[in-house]
């Protein structure tokens, strides 16, 4: 975090205000990094992409794990640090540390927070970071001493460790009144990162607000007016696997401040929803909104919930903000299900307490955390359309579904209340989740304002068991009889005269009603009046639907036909069978009934990525003829959520370089941001347009629809010899695509093979899969990178795990190409370096058996063993020749014997080979294979072979001086005793 950053709160704080939340952030920054030497570090990710043990980013400490861990790639500039200062982005919503239950209720709980820290790494410890603390708190900030409270490491009799007197003394020794220096619990005051790794004693420090009184009995009483603000951590033992603590080779200092009660501190308000880090927000929502002024009530005393509802939104813009800017995308698991908690939690806050439309309201209030904390954390800056749409998505997606979310909810709880009971029952709160997304957080609250309760215990359950169901279904799944409509079938329909599906507003709208015209059975293959069997698997006919079928490539929808009160229906598939277009799915709730009328909704959210890769095949297809000429034919194509495959004729495999363009030519289209047109049009005039792609062999309805990137179809129709329509990508297409090519954001090439003789198929993603592909180049560009500062076996280790890596990375062609060059190369500079070692070893080797063996060989009389055995220990690297060359030189020597050892003491490596000449052992009864034994038995290792050559190999924890020491001898015993 660098720059000037002066700017955040400008137009917001007021122009009295001493300490805007600016300037509270770069006065400690600059403390350390000026005054105190310092490396200023930007903040990482709130979404730690690389670190698969957290789900968010919780605090400043994660990006720096791999020093205290001992694992920092020693050449990496992280391994430089002796000092670092940052204030770190973090999200405490999800797994061990998670405020989002508490968000609202209090004044100083945050989903997204700021954590300022400085770090020592092996550097300072307690002395420095204490006196650091203290003079910044008192003399910068100029804090009143009296108000300030610190606790240590009281000592613990079960981790058998006294009490951090140290700490103690030395905050004595800065000034603090002894009376405000308190022993704390190893609890409070003994931090671990996890079950094994560095740990130690802290020292918090805490802040009474009111002052004029001795708090101590306050500290860590959870009470907001005495509040922690500081904890200092004094790395000096490891966690081992037996529980037992092990004093670190070198100490560690890990702070983390909390920026926003920092900031409450300094502008002397009880609330952290009162200062400047918020009250942008506040604004910004009361004018959106219309509601009364943010009043800062709690509890019972926020009567109306308005001031609740004002806390959770501004926190919950903030988090959303950050976590989808750095790559949390909406899901159903992990962290995007958390950022969809997070958001239709506050989405229904904004509905019920303020009482306003959503489905854009986030996207409109994060311009305001974007202006205000950009020039902080310039990376929300870099795509805010991404964020806007991601938004807008997700806001509209649970808009369509609160209302009858909340009517379900309403006539449970007025037919309890009718009944006089007061516990909502779990199976209620199971289909607010599963039916209609209600995370169970956000029931957990409708609960309370309606006055009633509900068993969590229950509710787990119900949820294992209908987890528990859903699995023996799935397994079933590959057993099962799918619904489909063979000849027989659609001939039954049309005896029962039940007309084609009618499915126009597959292109207009989201959810249309429709009525049920047969229901498909693929166990008996017969049509059935009525399904009450939960997880029964049929196919349902309506005479009008919103759903897609699959066609033309695109995967068909999914989504739900529900019935208030009477059926939840989940469409897991969509296919067309003779116009009939058959809903395949599973009941989760109810009856299906002949004559029943539905409401048919698709999945809003998996439809959007299927209109990017839609749109993108027809992009890709111009851009492969433009690239490759007019030879390349459509044969094939493959429109899921996740991806798009293309498949091609084409005489020769395209060239990087041709690859490169047809993805710059792709992007080029998306970012020109034009319209795409549809239209049905006579089929005549359609096949006269200039450049039409269509599939050859394709029967094509008449009027056949015309999908145009650009270029509205009337111009189409009206100047069908146009060559300028040849640039565009125009065919005949019955699939759903997207309004503007911007939507899709980027197209990225991800595979290109050869699936027959002149057929290719070419792989790409869009939209946000693009962009986490992207994301993850930048982890293993560092790691090739870091190749080039190895050697030995590390590099030959880590040059093996980079080709793995790189094979399996979920990353663009190009760039796959790129680092498998990068690899290469590093790799060929290896190998010739391996390749002279070896030879140079060999050499050596050779030369030093020559010289051994200097004297003529004698050709007759007996065998003196001392000049005619050669034992030898050579210290060469893994893989070495060494070895070879040596006993290859002895084994042409008849009257001569060698036993020869390569060893490798840091990779824990021993080779070694025997070789007899055949007179020799006839004389002497030297056998290689027993010789090769006795040195193999110090070693652990055991060998095979020849009674004139034999060889073996060990390699682990047995190969230490010690026992090479002990093979040698005992290689040179068992000659002496022939």
């Amino acid at each position: 975090m660098t720059g000037d950053q002066s700017n955040e709160s400008s137009g917001a704080s007021p122009p009295q205000l001493e300490w805007p939340a600016a300037r509270v952030r770069q006065a400690y920054i600059s403390y350390f990094a000026d005054k105190h030497n310092h490396t200023i570090v930007p903040s990482s990710s709130t979404v730690p992409h690389d670190d698969p043990t957290l789900m968010f980013t919780n605090s400043g400490m994660a990006q720096f794990k791999p020093i205290f861990l001992g694992v920092v790639d020693p050449h990496s500039d992280m391994a430089q640090l002796t000092r670092a200062v940052d204030a770190q982005k973090c999200i405490r919503a999800g797994g061990k540390h998670n405020d989002l239950d508490d968000v609202g209720k209090d004044t100083y709980h945050h989903t997204f927070f700021e954590m300022l820290g400085n770090w020592s790494f092996g550097d300072y410890f307690k002395r420095e970071a204490i006196t650091y603390a203290w003079d910044l708190l008192t003399n910068v900030y100029g804090m009143p001493k009296d108000r300030l409270y610190v606790t240590y490491f009281g000592g613990d009799e079960a981790l058998k460790l006294a009490p951090d007197l140290e700490a103690r003394n030395l905050w004595l020794e800065v000034g603090v009144a002894e009376d405000h220096i308190l022993p704390g619990s190893a609890k409070d005051n003994f931090w671990e990162m996890g079950d094994q790794g560095p740990c130690g004693g802290c020292s918090e420090i805490h802040y009474d607000r009111i002052g004029g009184r001795n708090a101590a009995h306050l500290v860590n009483m959870d009470d907001p007016d005495v509040l922690e603000i500081w904890n200092l951590v004094f790395m000096e033992f490891n966690r081992e696997k037996d529980r037992s603590l092990r004093p670190l080779p070198n100490k560690h200092v890990d702070t983390g401040m909390g920026f926003e009660r920092v900031v409450s501190i300094l502008q002397d308000k009880r609330s952290n929803y009162d200062t400047d880090v918020f009250t942008p927000i506040l604004d910004e929502i009361q004018r959106m909104t219309g509601a009364r002024p943010y009043a800062g009530r709690v509890g019972d005393d926020d009567v109306d919930g308005i001031d609740t509802a004002y806390r959770v939104v501004a926190d919950h813009v903030r988090t959303l903000t950050f976590a989808i800017t750095d790559g949390a995308v909406p899901d159903n698991e992990g962290a995007g299900y958390t950022v969809r908690r997070i958001l239709r939690r506050g989405s229904r806050y904004i509905r019920k307490k303020f009482d306003v439309p959503t489905g854009n309201f986030f996207s409109r209030l994060s311009r305001v955390v974007v202006e205000q904390m950009g020039d902080v954390y310039p990376e929300i800056r870099q795509r805010p359309q991404d964020l806007v749409e991601m938004l807008d998505e997700e806001e509209r997606s649970f808009a369509r579904t609160l209302d009858r979310g909340e009517r379900l909810f309403t006539s449970v709880t007025q037919k309890m209340k009718a009944e006089g009971k007061t516990e909502v029952e779990p199976l209620t709160v199971w289909r607010l989740y599963d039916t209609f997304g209600f995370p169970v957080d956000l029931t957990r609250i409708m609960v309370d304002e309606a006055g009633l309760t509900f068993d969590e215990a229950a509710f787990a359950q119900v949820e294992a068991d209908f987890k528990a169901r859903s699995k023996v279904t799935k397994t079933l799944e590959g057993g099962e009889a799918r619904p489909e409509l063979d000849i027989h079938a659609l001939g039954d329909l049309q005896k029962r005269h039940v007309p084609i599906t009618q499915d126009n507003d597959k292109f207009h709208k989201e959810q249309t009603e429709g009525r049920v015209l047969a229901i498909f059975d693929p166990a008996t293959k017969t049509f059935v009046d009525e399904v009450t069997k939960e997880g029964a698997l049929v196919g349902v006919i309506l005479d009008q639907t919103c759903f897609y079928a699959e066609a033309g490539g695109q995967e068909g929808d999914q989504g739900a036909l529900f019935v208030e009160g009477e059926l939840d229906f989940h469409v897991e598939d969509v296919k067309a069978f003779g116009g009939y277009v058959l809903h395949i799915g599973r009941i989760k709730f109810g009856a299906l009934r002949v004559d029943q009328t539905v409401e048919a909704s698709f999945d809003a959210l998996r439809r959007w990525p299927l209109r990017h890769n839609h749109t993108g095949t027809h992009i890709l297809n111009a851009a492969l003829r433009a690239v490759l000429g007019d030879g390349v034919d459509q044969k094939g194509s493959l429109v899921a959520a996740e991806k798009l495959r293309f498949s091609y004729s084409c005489r020769s495999p395209p060239t990087r370089e041709q690859l490169a363009s047809i993805e710059t030519l792709c992007n080029s289209m998306i970012a020109e941001g034009v319209t795409v047109y549809t239209k049905e049009v006579p089929l005549a005039s359609a096949r006269n347009i200039a450049g039409l792609r269509c599939v050859f062999g394709e029967v094509y309805p008449d009027p056949v629809r015309v999908v145009s990137v650009g270029v509205p179809v009337d111009d189409l129709i009206a100047h069908p010899e146009n060559t300028a329509w040849m640039e565009r990508p125009v065919e005949f297409c019955g699939g759903t695509h997207v309004r503007n090519t911007s939507d899709i954001k980027r197209l990225l090439l991800t595979e290109e093979a050869s699936i027959s003789k002149g057929v290719r198929r070419i792989t790409a993603v869009t939209g946000e899969t693009a962009a986490r592909f992207q994301r993850n180049v930048a982890e293993l560009d560092y790691r090739v990178a870091a190749l080039a500062r190895l050697a030995g076996p590390e590099l030959e280790a880590a040059l093996r795990d980079a080709t793995r890596a790189i094979d399996a990375a979920d990353i663009p062609l190009l760039d796959k190409l790129r680092l498998r060059d990068a690899h290469a190369a590093v790799k060929k500079t290896f190998d010739d370096a391996e390749k002279a070692r070896k030879a140079a070893e060999g050499k050596r080797a050779v030369e030093d058996v020559k010289t051994f063996f200097a004297a003529p060989e004698p050709t007759e009389g007996p065998i003196d063993l001392a000049a005619a055995v050669y034992i030898q220990r050579f210290d060469v690297g893994a893989g070495s020749r060494a070895v070879k060359d040596a006993t290859g030189t002895v084994a042409r020597m008849p009257r001569r014997a060698a036993l020869v050892m390569g060893v490798e003491l840091k990779d824990q490596r021993v080779t070694y080979a025997a070789v007899v000449g055949s007179e020799l052992a006839k004389e002497k009864g030297l056998d290689a294979t027993k010789w090769v034994a006795a040195v193999a038995t110090p070693l652990g290792g055991k060998g095979n072979g020849r009674a004139l050559n034999a060889a073996g190999a060990v390699q682990g924890d047995a190969v230490t001086e010690e026992n090479v020491q002990a093979a040698l001898k005992a290689a040179r015993d068992f000659v002496a005793a022939l």
